[in-house]
């Protein structure tokens, strides 16, 4: 006697093939999806725990002097500023091109400070776990001006551009903070482009909020951030490079407006000055630690209420640079992480 079919196996006999074939398609398709979503919601959160540990941790890092062999501990970002300005440096395998980058600052430097006995400064090299001799030239150029001007933090191991620069930012001295990339590609004398506008900037704050120009709050004092910006280039840059190159450019840039709005044009240009009020704000909340983190800076800007400026600065591109095709896909996912993360409240924003 045949068993009579269970209703399964009816309905499915009832189904076309073609329908059946489709119907487990899009279940996989929604399995698929559904796990890539989970998996990108849980990489949202550890990022945002990661960052919760970072900013409760205390630092044991230290400078090394190779003067007199001491270790120097780091300051911090919330300690009263000693310099005028700091320098930051961002530097990952540029045994090759960080000598003569080095050398044009510091030689600027100098010749500013021996002008201006007010003018104190301190050149901070970040080597984000070179591979090369990175960390062997940055070190001569601390034998050479001395640790108090010149310091080289090692990070160990590769995190990125952005969390170098995070790393220098609390470690700094400065009442002004500049980060500059090792290739030199902008010229360190456009940094007074930047530091007046600073100062402009923080003139017209005190104006607008009733503070006596007689007072003695200093321009470090008031959150500013000022950009470098290499958008006044951009027709010549469509002139030379090949087409799909400036469509991907094109393509990124309509991602970050998306992403962070309108304001500022070029915030790719490693070239960006900050008061120290505003630093301490921004680089104890961002998060981004590789090519992004630049996007993140103008998003939480705007969340902060921190003056954002544009400014035109001298670039001539540098041969060696690190930005691959594969870089362009990285920063895409990047900026993803922004808009859901801040987006959905998964990140906060400390004040």
């Amino acid at each position: 006697m045949v068993a009579a079919a269970g209703p399964l196996s009816v309905v499915a006999g009832l189904i076309p093939a073609s329908l059946s074939l489709t119907l487990l398609i899009a279940t996989l398709v929604s399995i698929l999806v559904l796990g890539a979503a989970a998996v990108f919601f849980e990489h949202i959160r550890k990022i945002g725990c990661m960052h919760s540990l970072e900013r409760s941790a205390i630092s044991d890092a230290f400078f090394e002097d190779p003067n007199s062999l001491n270790k120097v501990p780091c300051p911090s970002i919330f300690d009263p500023p000693e310099k005028y300005i700091s320098l930051i440096v961002p530097a990952y395998n540029e045994e090759h091109r960080l000598p003569e980058a080095l050398t044009e600052t510091l030689n600027y430097l100098k010749q500013r400070s021996a002008a201006d006995k007010s003018f104190s400064y301190e050149v901070l090299i970040v080597d984000d776990g070179s591979t090369d001799q990175t960390s062997k030239v940055a070190f001569k150029f601390v034998k050479q001006h001395k640790v108090d001007n010149v310091r080289v933090l090692l990070l160990g191991r590769n995190h990125g551009k952005g969390e170098a620069v995070r790393k220098g930012m609390l470690h700094s001295r400065g009442e002004l903070l500049l980060m500059l990339d090792a290739d030199g590609a902008t010229k360190v004398t456009d940094l007074e482009k930047l530091e007046a506008q600073v100062h402009a900037l923080a003139q017209k704050v005190k104006s607008t909020s009733g503070t006596s120009s007689s007072s003695p709050q200093k321009a470090s004092d008031v959150e500013i951030a000022v950009f470098g910006s290499r958008a006044h280039l951009e027709k010549q840059a469509l002139a030379t490079r090949k087409w799909y190159r400036n469509f991907l450019m094109k393509g990124f840039h309509l991602v970050v407006l998306l992403t962070a709005g309108p304001g500022i044009r070029d915030t790719q240009c490693g070239f960006k000055m900050f008061t120290r009020a505003a630093a301490r704000k921004l680089f104890t909340n961002i998060r981004l630690k590789r090519w992004c983190f630049d996007v993140e800076l103008v998003y939480l800007c705007k969340h902060l209420r921190i003056p954002m400026v544009e400014v035109s600065v001298n670039w001539t591109e540098i041969p060696g640079s690190k930005v691959r095709m594969t870089s362009i896909m990285h920063m895409v996912f990047e900026l993803l992480l922004i808009k859901v993360g801040y987006g959905l409240g998964i990140w906060k924003i400390y004040t």
